[in-house]
């Protein structure tokens, strides 16, 4: 079989996969808000916070406003050497007198997650049922919360998750990375979901029945593993419970980075990814359309540049209505050029994922084994 037939067949492949991915995007209700909320149970929500940005204090500002009528406890939880992210949650406090909010210093690091490590020194202060863990770069709208718990109305129900969005990209790398989320990630997890129930969970925001996470082994079973969000889900579901998807998409405001900071990103995401899921982390090459296509045009006659161009063109075309579904703008159009870039980049994290299991995580350094576990390589003094 030729190169030709063969790389035309990819071609096709991925384009029937680009399509798939779009047409399950289409049918999901993204940014739609359903009936009025009636389930407002109680809620503790857990913010596990390292250092300061220029977003920090806006995005933990926007949790403080949130409306709802039930009783909502904060808990910071603190590395007990941050003294930066430590004023800032005492200028809040003061800022939000009429916010339940308190603070965890964790001295206990019982594994490599010190995200999960503090998340742990927290649980034994959580009053509520309900509990939600969210990253400290996200910003949310008032009436998130009372969205966000509906669906645990059900028991059967035990993580709800949601979408999220890169909200502030002001460099070509974080434009890379922001791309990559909106015309593929988002839409990626729904053609998975198209095939199997959700068996995983979105760290972004994460809220969850408290017997859920107890009977999954809470966060002490997590601090071993990078991909901790993942690891949770997969955890609940197992133990019989549903994950949900949220129509809501939150918004993560990045601190500024470079390609060198992205490139780290993006190789230790794959190399978890490969960790976690080896087989369908090996088949997604299949998804890059732009590979395909060129690889095609460069192996055929001439005849096939116009079909290849095509090919490419609708690319550009899927990959930008995602992104103006998940954004709910066109601020991408003068970077969709972008779209090709990151295609290509990916091949590269792709191969480099298989040839080694080393990844920069804060500074530090670990490796990937099987199942996404985290191995200190050279872990640095805290």
């Amino acid at each position: 079989m030729s190169g030709h037939s063969i790389f035309g067949s990819l071609a096709l492949v991925s384009l029937v996969l680009l399509f798939w991915q779009w047409l399950v995007a289409r049918r999901f209700p993204l940014h739609t808000h359903g009936s009025k909320a009636d389930f407002l149970p109680a809620i503790t929500i857990l913010k596990p916070l390292k250092g300061v940005d220029a977003e920090t204090a806006e995005c933990l500002r926007s949790w403080l406003r949130l409306e709802y009528p039930a009783e909502v406890q904060f808990i910071c939880c603190l590395d007990q050497n941050d003294d930066e992210i430590r004023d800032l949650v005492r200028i809040l406090i003061a800022e939000f007198p009429e916010q339940m909010v308190s603070v965890v210093l964790c001295d206990q690091w019982i594994g490599p997650n010190a995200k999960v490590c503090k998340l742990h020194c927290a649980l034994p202060d959580v009053r509520h049922d309900f509990v939600v863990v969210s990253d400290a770069d996200t910003l949310v709208e008032p009436e998130f919360l009372r969205r966000l718990v509906q669906p645990l109305a059900d028991e059967q129900v035990g993580l709800v998750n949601c979408f999220y969005r890169f909200a502030n990209p002001s460099t070509p790398a974080m434009w890379w990375e922001a791309i990559g989320v909106g015309a593929d990630f988002w839409s990626q997890v729904l053609q998975s979901n198209s095939i199997k129930p959700m068996d995983f969970a979105l760290g972004a925001v994460m809220l969850m029945r408290r017997q859920a996470l107890e009977e999954s082994g809470g966060f002490r079973a997590l601090v071993d593993f990078l991909a901790d969000d993942y690891e949770l889900g997969n955890r609940i579901a197992r133990r019989g419970f549903r994950i949900e998807l949220s129509s809501d998409v939150v918004e993560c405001h990045e601190r500024k980075v470079g390609w060198g900071v992205a490139w780290l990103h993006q190789l230790r995401w794959a190399r978890t990814i490969r960790g976690c899921q080896p087989a369908p982390y090996f088949f997604s090459i299949l998804n890059n359309v732009t590979l395909w296509m060129l690889l095609w045009w460069a192996t055929s006659e001439s005849v096939v540049w116009p079909l290849a161009v095509s090919g490419l063109l609708v690319r550009a075309l899927v990959g930008s209505d995602l992104m103006r579904r998940l954004n709910r703008s066109c601020d991408h159009v003068p970077w969709l050029w972008m779209l090709y870039v990151k295609d290509l980049l990916g091949v590269l994290i792709w191969l480099i994922a298989f040839l080694g299991d080393s990844i920069t995580w804060r500074g530090e350094r670990y490796r990937i084994r099987a199942g996404g576990k985290l191995e200190v390589s050279n872990r640095d003094k805290r």
